[in-house]
């Protein structure tokens, strides 16, 4: 039994839901969103929320039950707040400006680096050494920022390089005379 997947997932006020076509659309004041229904799982629209069965007792639908709630909740969650990842960058003449709907990075290279910004997504830099990015669908959001971190991933010595805002980066100890 999955924890996760028995709990119903609440819809807010201001959010509406509807399944049809072998698809769940969600759609709240920030945008709408869809995801394909899976074929082992079963999805109701309930008074407390939408909920998410196994729709047989294969391993399978018993595998795919707690991840189907929790994209779901995803959706919900999307449409109401969105999410947010924040990038930091260390190190010497290392930055960051976003320009319309290009990221100029300078990190150590001999050119900048252009990140074209995908539809969707809005980047922020704050400061120079800081790069929000937020939107409302929690694959892309991450994805986007995975692509700029591997630009100058953070190396161990110095900890120069991009990560993200909590990572532990574990350092090493520099060369002996």
């Amino acid at each position: 039994m999955s924890r996760i997947g028995k709990k119903p997932v609440p819809v807010p006020a201001g959010v509406t839901a509807n399944i049809d076509g072998g698809q769940i659309s969600v759609k709240g004041p920030k945008g709408t969103l869809t995801m394909p229904l899976a074929d082992d799982i079963k999805y109701e629209l309930t008074d407390g929320g939408i909920s998410v069965q196994p729709a047989n007792e294969t391993k399978r639908a018993r595998a795919f039950w707690g991840m189907q709630r929790t994209l779901v909740q995803n959706l919900v969650t999307g449409v109401t707040t969105g999410f947010t990842k924040k990038l930091l960058i260390t190190g010497v003449g290392y930055r960051a400006a976003s320009q319309g709907k290009v990221l100029k990075l300078q990190l150590g290279y001999s050119h900048d680096v252009n990140f074209d910004i995908p539809e969707g997504i809005e980047i922020k830099t704050p400061d120079q050494t800081t790069v929000e990015i937020s939107g409302i669908d929690k694959q892309k959001v991450g994805q986007v920022a995975a692509e700029i971190r591997r630009w100058r991933k953070p190396e161990p010595y110095k900890g120069k390089g991009i990560k993200y805002d909590g990572e532990f980066i574990f350092r090493k100890e520099g060369k002996k005379k």
